[in-house]
């Protein structure tokens, strides 16, 4: 006669299994949420480049000159820091009738979005940064 013992939990292959698998998971997906939470961080410095884009031609209607100081623009400071402190945005290239804004990624977004870490506009609205693809996405 053969006795059928029932059996509670589980035995180490079937654990060994279930961990591999959740480490391949675990491979596969981190690197998509890294690569989705620099985007996500790049778009607020494209959002911020753009409004600040628009202030700097709203002081030029006002003064017929740009301005290298952020403050004029109604800013708290120069170089002014994203919400998320990601990015520091500033002017270069400046003159009276031309300015380039240049927003440049801060600690741990300059490591995780190596090739976008500046983002330009100029006051003819044309975008430029290290790669086509940053401000495309």
């Amino acid at each position: 006669m053969m006795i059928i013992k029932n059996q509670i939990g589980m035995t180490l292959i079937e654990l060994l299994i279930a961990v591999a698998i959740v480490g391949i998971l675990g491979a596969v997906a981190y690197p998509s949420y890294v690569e989705y939470v620099s985007q996500s961080n790049r778009s607020e410095a494209q959002r911020e480049l753009l409004r600040i884009a628009n202030k700097m031609e709203q002081y030029f209607v006002d003064t017929r000159r740009y301005t290298a100081d952020m403050k004029l623009l109604g800013l708290p400071a120069d170089p002014f820091i994203t919400e998320s402190g990601n990015y520091s945005i500033d002017t270069s290239a400046q003159t009276n009738t031309t300015y380039t804004l240049t927003a440049t990624a801060r600690g741990a977004q300059a490591t995780r979005d190596s090739d976008c870490t500046t983002l330009n506009i100029s006051e003819t609205g044309q975008k430029t940064a290290k790669t086509a693809t940053c401000w495309e996405k």
